[in-house]
């Protein structure tokens, strides 16, 4: 008797326990299920936004999405490997042992690639084998190839900014994905909506598409110049930028050596110094182009006049807590005016301007001019340069930065205060967007810096930087160092500036390296464009110095994009007597 009783105590315990346990899935996780078993009836189909164009200035495509078939596999649905791999290869004529390796190496997965941009028949063959799909995808193409690949930039497999351009404005340029649900088999095929099955839809959307300042054909003729003077120095790299000086437009950026970003992920696995834009990242000491610059502080702060000359030594200066100073190429200049000084590039007469400005007015001025931080040029990996403290500097500072050395910089800012010298003094802003435009090409955000600089304040006063630009520099091109870059057409200003390459251990410079280097605007008086050339590391048997090697690419780019702009419509001054020396 007691052994029946515990039986039923046993029966009565396990009944009970079912009871709880039907009771906890039928009404507790009742929600739970459901929701498991709908998800097993559907099928969820991805369609990804396409990424936002990127254009020039004149609306040609640098770079915009390409729709694309890909096939893929779910390796844990396949039951015969074999079968289904000799069917895919037979379909999409590749290996079909490749295949069926990658399927067996993935079986944990539920997702294999396995080729992109198939054609439209391919891909309705080959989605009907159980376990195959095919799905729409965007490919990022870029028509002009190497021509903007820095500015630019390159994308991810999976469409990611990695570069330029597609990094800075990722986020706008990514487009929205969204996706469409249908009822499903047993086997996971979709059913399609003939069959009534209910379709969600989130709404896919494109990105937004970006304007840039560049033109493409003042790039072109910028890529081609630089290219043709490297290949005849035997040059390591070289970076060349193009701006309109009263807005900060960039119109042309160019670095080489460059990469094609339709095969970006390769070179970079083969050589990755291909993707250094030097226009952005290289610091370098400037050399002579820093003169105009400091002349127009100096001039500025009243403690020179134009009229007044100033005793440059006879080619050696020397002295207590600054060492001795030589002229280039062993020159022996007497009184010279601060003109002349521009003229015949003097380092001694810049040295004791810079005693006369002394280290703090110095030091504030060249940080009023844009020196010792970044730009702001909305493009990643922006260098800084090097403008030490006042504090820090020392006698050998205050005599060597006016002439370019003991500094360091990078293009952008070298070719931002020069435009403000061309400015008449007024602040200029950088910039590469013109505007941003919806799917439809519809303008939404349009960025104010395109406009002319505006009107009020200046940096350095507008009758000095006047001339500055209208009689010294363009004295330096007629009369001067800088006699390369004479036009027929137009007057050219500018500035030559050979540089050494600093050691990397910071003393002393390497034997032989340079760094010639070449700024100019043009025409004088109303200036359209403001063009910078450096070339790093010319041969130096074949040449080294910022006017033999720089100067004629400056003149080439400056003759080709004044050419272009006239024949597009802008109303520049040309020279009444051509001259040339």
């Amino acid at each position: 008797m007691p052994a029946i009783l515990v039986l039923f105590a046993l029966l009565f315990v396990v009944f009970s326990l079912l009871m709880i346990r039907c009771f906890d899935l039928q009404y507790r996780q009742h929600d739970r299920f459901v929701k498991q078993s709908i998800k097993a009836q559907q099928k969820r189909i991805l369609h990804v936004g396409n990424r936002g164009i990127i254009l020039d200035g004149r609306a040609r495509v640098l770079a915009a999405g390409k729709p694309i078939r890909t096939v893929f596999v779910e390796p844990r649905a396949i039951v015969d490997v074999k079968e289904t791999s000799a069917a895919i290869a037979e379909i999409l004529k590749i290996g079909a042992h490749t295949v069926c390796r990658e399927i067996l190496e993935n079986k944990r997965r539920g997702y294999l690639e396995i080729k992109r941009d198939v054609g439209y028949e391919e891909a309705i063959a080959v989605d009907r084998i159980f376990g195959v799909g095919v799905e729409k995808q965007w490919l990022r193409t870029y028509p002009m190839g190497p021509l903007l690949s820095h500015v630019v930039g390159f994308t991810t497999v999976d469409g990611r900014g990695l570069g330029g351009i597609e990094l800075e404005y990722d986020a706008l340029l990514r487009g929205h994905s969204d996706h469409e649900v249908l009822l499903a088999d047993v086997s996971r095929r979709p059913i399609r909506p003939l069959l009534r099955a209910p379709v969600q839809r989130s709404g896919s959307q494109s990105g937004q598409g970006v304007i840039l300042t560049l033109d493409a054909t003042i790039q072109s003729f910028v890529r081609e110049c630089l290219a043709e003077q490297l290949t005849a120095f035997e040059a390591e790299s070289g970076h060349a930028i193009v701006v309109h000086p009263k807005t900060g437009a960039i119109l042309a950026m160019v670095s080489l050596p460059d990469f094609d970003p339709t095969h970006a992920h390769r070179q970079w696995a083969e050589n990755p110094r291909l993707f250094t834009n030097h226009a952005l990242n290289d610091q370098y000491e400037p050399g002579s182009i820093m003169k105009p610059m400091v002349m127009a502080i100096a001039l500025d702060a009243g403690v020179i006049s134009r009229e007044e000359k100033i005793f440059c030594e006879n080619g050696l200066y020397h002295g207590k807590g600054f060492g001795s100073i030589k002229e280039y190429n062993y020159h022996t200049f007497g009184d010279l005016t601060a003109k002349e000084i521009l003229v015949k590039s003097s380092n001694i007469g810049m040295a004791k301007i810079g005693q006369r400005l002394g280290k703090k007015r110095l030091h504030d001025a060249l940080v009023r001019l844009g020196f010792g931080h970044k730009t702001g040029i909305k493009l990643s990996g922006e260098a800084t340069g090097l403008l030490r403290s006042a504090d820090q500097w020392t006698g050998y500072s205050v005599t060597r930065i006016p002439f370019g050395q003991e500094i360091s910089v990078t293009a952008m800012q070298l070719i931002r205060s020069f435009c403000i010298l061309c400015n008449e003094g007024r602040v200029v802003r950088l910039h590469l967007v013109k505007a941003f435009v919806d799917s439809n090409g519809v303008p939404e955000v349009r960025d104010s810096r395109f406009e002319v600089a505006d009107q009020v304040g200046y940096v350095i006063d507008p009758e000095v930087a006047n001339w500055i630009v209208d009689d010294a520099l363009t004295a330096v091109v007629n009369e001067g160092t800088g006699h390369w870059a004479q036009l027929d057409k137009w007057q050219v200003f500018g500035k030559t500036g050979t540089a050494q390459i600093a050691r990397k251990s910071g003393r002393g410079y390497e034997e032989g390296a340079y760094v010639a280097s070449f700024i100019a605007g043009a025409p004088a008086g109303d200036p359209a464009v403001a063009v910078l050339v450096s070339i790093r590391r010319p041969n130096r048997k074949l040449g080294y110095t910022g006017g033999k090697v720089s100067g004629p690419v400056v003149a080439k780019i400056m003759d080709k994009t004044l050419t272009y702009l006239e024949a597009r419509g802008w109303a520049l001054a040309r020279k009444e007597s051509p001259e040339r020396i």
